[in-house]
């Protein structure tokens, strides 16, 4: 892993000159060797930013962080007496971000910043960006909520992600400019957006995916949680030039509802995508075809020179096509890379882990592990697996406790007009009750002429609802496992418990075959 240099700024005076929102100043400076927002990682010499989430309070651990050694404290509460030098601010989130920019000598300023919004295909978008930068010859990395990519090393970002908090996000850019990286894909979600995880970020391309109905639970509205990811839009006009000039671009879907409210948020230049010919980018002679996508991209770029590139993906599905010509039009269309450097990285892109990927022990029926968690995602999940089987199709999936309550019935809805089968098991219940969320979820499926026992089951054990699914499949079925992806574990209570759908769709598969396989990940008894 490639070192970071030596910060640019280190003591608290330095970091906050910049810093906007300051409400009282410390009456003395100290020396700051580290940004930090948990307690329980402060290091003798850190800055302890005290944030207020949701659930927790980050004032109630200032006497925990200066146990360990904090330098200095951040916070939005008037407090006096303290040991350490206190500086109060407005937002102790933005301030987080900032300062953590400041201490690593905000290395955005010298990247060029592409970040990716969307509630689905995000994570493929922003690899089918990554692959194009990387086959016109750029030094580019990469930040998703999968991984992160610098140089030649992978960084695991976690097990739930969504966005990492804004310390470790300019950690990976520092380390980025450290390795001599000069692009940097970032994709950014509504919570790392709404909570200014990528605040400081100076972005100076934005995609967006499309913008449907999710974590309403968290934001309130579907009218907040767009508000959320025009945040990035909002953000582009907030860049401070950069030596190497990048232009200003937003990238839009122009067949998704988000657009008219983006391009009154989005004051720099803007290209469209689409199939709709209003787009500035448009997919024509579409080939939606088991082994992947063939289509012409008819458009022209920020200049107005029009372009039509002949293009090939081993992706699959229309919601994938819409992720290509996303790609594209920020690859030809924005950063005018040459034709055969798109082509490329479109052809050399396989599928994101997780993603539509396929799971072969030799059985008589296809199977697959997505991370469709939304009810738009599934939709799309289905209908591509409707085009890649003559059989029936088999879903298996859930949906999450403390979340989004409304997704369950519309999920369930949607499998119930797409799959022939649906089975519905548990998906990070955390601490609701699994029953309740599948008594939810079925009666969506009733009202959508689903009746139980015949086109759909509760099964509550997702290890047992696999290996019942597994047991449906008759030879040229499609059997499709929804919802984990490639997240590594599964949160029962308070607990996160180690699991992975592809390892349990082999071990229920190779069960099923009689032949050797993984083992089962283990999982709490349900109640």
């Amino acid at each position: 892993m490639p070192s970071i240099p030596d910060p640019l700024f280190s003591t608290l005076f330095l970091l906050i000159s910049d810093l906007k929102g300051i409400l009282s100043l410390p009456a003395s400076d100290a020396r700051i060797s580290g940004v930090r927002l948990d307690s329980r990682l402060v290091q003798p010499g850190d800055l302890f930013v005290a944030v207020t989430g949701g659930t927790t309070d980050g004032h109630r651990f200032i006497p925990d962080a200066i146990r360990r050694g904090a330098s200095a404290i951040v916070g939005e509460q008037p407090l006096a007496d303290l040991p350490v030098p206190y500086l109060q601010v407005g937002d102790s989130r933005a301030a987080l971000a900032h300062l953590a920019a400041g201490f690593y000598g905000y290395p955005a300023r010298q990247l060029v910043m592409i970040g990716v919004t969307g509630t689905d295909g995000k994570t493929t978008t922003s690899n089918l960006i990554y692959h194009i930068l990387q086959a016109a010859g750029l030094k580019a990395g990469m930040i998703s909520t999968v991984n992160a990519l610098i140089g030649e090393q992978a960084l695991d970002t976690g097990f739930h992600v969504t966005t990492p908090e804004s310390p470790e996000v300019q950690r990976y850019l520092a380390q980025m400019v450290a390795a001599g990286l000069t692009h940097v894909v970032l994709e950014a979600t509504s919570h790392g957006l709404a909570q200014q995880r990528v605040a400081a970020c100076e972005f100076d391309l934005a995609v967006v995916t499309n913008i449907t109905h999710e974590h309403l639970d968290y934001h309130g509205s579907y009218a907040a949680y767009r508000a959320a990811k025009g945040l990035l839009f909002e953000s582009l006009s907030d860049t401070l030039p950069k030596s190497q000039k990048p232009r200003r671009c937003a990238i839009l879907n122009r067949d998704d509802p988000s657009y008219d409210y983006l391009t009154t948020i989005a004051s720099t230049p803007r290209l469209s995508y689409g199939l709709s010919d209003k787009a500035d980018v448009v997919g024509r002679g579409v080939e939606l075809r088991a082994d992947g996508i063939r289509f012409t991209a008819v458009g022209h770029d920020l200049d107005g020179q029009p372009f039509n590139l002949p293009l090939t993906s081993p992706l699959i599905g229309e919601f994938n096509l819409y992720n290509c010509l996303a790609a594209v039009t920020l690859g030809r269309g924005a950063l005018k890379l040459d034709a055969d450097h798109i082509r490329l990285g479109l052809e050399t892109m396989r599928a994101v882990p997780g993603r539509m990927e396929r799971i072969d022990l030799g059985q008589d029926f296809s199977a697959m592990v997505d991370f469709a968690h939304t009810p738009n995602a599934l939709r799309r999940a289905l209908e591509a697996a409707r085009q890649l089987t003559v059989g029936r199709v088999i879903a298996v999936f859930g949906s999450a406790g403390l979340r989004d309550q409304a997704k369950r019935r519309l999920m369930a809805q949607v499998s119930a007009e797409l799959a022939d089968l649906t089975v519905l098991t548990a998906e990070d219940p955390r601490t609701e009750s699994l029953i309740g969320i599948l008594e939810e979820m079925a009666q969506g499926a009733i009202e959508k002429n689903g009746v139980e026992g015949k086109t759909f089951w509760r099964v509550p054990d997702r290890r047992d609802a696999l290996r019942y699914a597994v047991a449906l499949a008759r030879p040229g079925d499609l059997l499709i496992v929804c919802g984990k992806g490639h997240e590594q574990s599964m949160c029962f209570g308070n607990v996160e418990y180690p699991w992975d759908d592809r390892v349990a769709l082999r071990a229920a598969l190779a069960d099923h075959l009689a032949i050797a396989g993984p083992q089962m990940p283990d999982l709490p008894k349900i109640e």
